[in-house]
């Protein structure tokens, strides 16, 4: 296999973890960290379910990885996510020296890998991660698309129904 195919690979896996998010009703991001090959951490964003405004599928594979090598450094790492991290994120994972990070779409709004600006690849910062932007990056960006696109739809039914009601409970 090669880079690409192995990057696709975990990528694919990153969206699997989308369709979690997804599935309980949060924007469909996703993310895994890999080592020597091998799946060590995934998570899936849950900021909505959690009430918490860190809970970014990166932050949460990555509090997961650090479990599991039982270190807070994750150095011979690579973080795959769907979604090029945030500043938050961006930082936790200069912070936890990952070595690597591979994003499918980018982040217009608040993209810190390059699209805004790029804080994983600050000069004046002590670590400075690979990156590899773009992998799959139309099929990223398609679930996030039809994600909001949905929302907004249910969001103008939602209003719509609540307008009938009012005007029902009006005629009465």
């Amino acid at each position: 296999m090669n880079n690409q195919e192995h990057d696709e690979y975990w990528m694919r896996q990153a969206l699997a973890y989308a369709d979690k998010a997804e599935a309980e009703n949060e924007i469909p991001v996703g993310a895994v960290i890999v080592r020597d090959g091998q799946l060590i951490a995934a998570g899936w964003n849950r900021s909505i379910g959690c009430h918490d405004p860190s809970a970014h599928a990166e932050m949460i594979a990555i509090r997961e990885a650090g479990k599991q090598v039982q270190n807070y450094r994750l150095v011979d790492c690579t973080l795959y996510v769907t979604l090029e991290p945030c500043p938050m994120c961006a930082g936790l994972l200069v912070h936890s020296r990952v070595k690597r990070v591979v994003y499918g779409a980018s982040d217009a709004k608040t993209g810190a890998a390059g699209s805004i600006m790029n804080l994983l690849q600050e000069p004046q910062l002590n670590h400075q991660p690979e990156v590899t932007p773009g992998v799959l990056a139309e099929e990223c960006s398609e679930k996030l698309s039809n994600f909001f696109r949905r929302r907004r739809k249910e969001h103008k039914a939602a209003k719509k129904a609540l307008k009938l009601q009012g005007d029902s409970a009006a005629q009465d």
